[in-house]
């Protein structure tokens, strides 16, 4: 396992959601880079989010550059557990939680991430793959499932 990878890898997964939360807080996103999160998204990015949807980059591009702003002030995103995965040269998974408040709701995902080495990105990786699952669904999830399944 290359710690110079994981240490990068890690570092990028605390500081993107640094980001989000600047992006997403209305009194913080005048100083929110949105390039910095354009950087760091590898060409052919994908994501599946918790409810099993699967994006591809320029959907995830798109959903956070329309969401700026959304929250006045109660959002908050605490990044935990971070442990190195799979590594084959440079190619790394990392898993880690995610434990989100916004709007008086907890909610909290473990997600898996892959990563590869890129100089021109912040921290020196980029994102190419990320899958999160739900650990702990926000209440105004919950009844939005509920009501689909009724």
């Amino acid at each position: 396992m290359d710690p110079s990878l994981v240490s990068r890898a890690s570092a990028e997964v605390v500081d993107l959601h640094r980001f989000f939360v600047d992006w997403f807080d209305k009194r913080l996103c005048d100083t929110a880079d949105f390039g910095r999160f354009e950087r760091v998204l590898g060409e052919g990015f994908s994501m599946v989010v918790p409810s099993g949807q699967m994006l591809d980059r320029a959907a995830v591009l798109g959903h956070v550059k329309a969401s700026r702003g959304t929250f006045d002030g109660d959002f908050a995103i605490s990044i935990e557990d971070i442990r190195p995965g799979w590594q084959s040269g440079d190619v790394i998974v990392l898993t880690y939680v995610e434990a989100q408040q916004r709007a008086g709701q907890a909610s909290r995902r473990r997600s898996s991430a892959v990563f590869t080495p890129n100089s021109s990105a912040p921290r020196g990786v980029e994102w190419r793959h990320l899958h999160e699952t739900w650990l702990q669904v926000p209440e105004a999830e919950q009844a939005r499932t509920k009501t689909r399944v009724e």
